[in-house]
């Protein structure tokens, strides 16, 4: 069975799309712990990011770079933090989440309730970054 984030992909669930290449797709997090919170991941499914080929990890990381600098563009923060868990949902991706304090990126903290339109406008204006970059 496909995983959350292959039927994102492959358009049969909706999703806050900021960025997406041939191999790569980022998204803003539903769930988000800060505002700007987006997943980056590769298309291909793969669980575990360690199991990614070594072209493909590569690759995501520097999809991820470029997403981050758009988001920090947009989202006032000291810096964008990264943090790969994945043990939520068995497909291979990086959280970037805009930081003020390192206690910023705790994911026991309550996750921000935002409405349809801001998910919109945010994804919308990190969208508008990355094609300048």
């Amino acid at each position: 069975m496909a995983s959350i984030f292959t039927k994102i992909v492959n358009g049969e669930l909706p999703s806050y799309k900021i960025a997406e290449t041939e191999d790569y797709y980022a998204f803003l997090d539903i769930f988000p712990l800060k505002k700007g919170h987006t997943l980056v991941i590769p298309k291909k499914e793969v669980d575990y990011i360690f199991d990614l080929d070594d072209d493909l990890y590569k690759g995501l990381f520097a999809f991820a770079k470029k997403v981050g600098k758009a988001i920090e563009t947009v989202i006032p923060c000291k810096r964008i933090g990264i943090a790969v868990i994945g043990l939520e949902v068995p497909h291979a991706h990086i959280h970037l989440i805009p930081l003020d304090g390192i206690y910023d990126i705790d994911f026991k903290l309550p996750k921000l309730k935002l409405k349809e339109s801001e998910f919109e406008e945010i994804a919308e204006k990190i969208r508008e970054a990355f094609d300048k970059l």
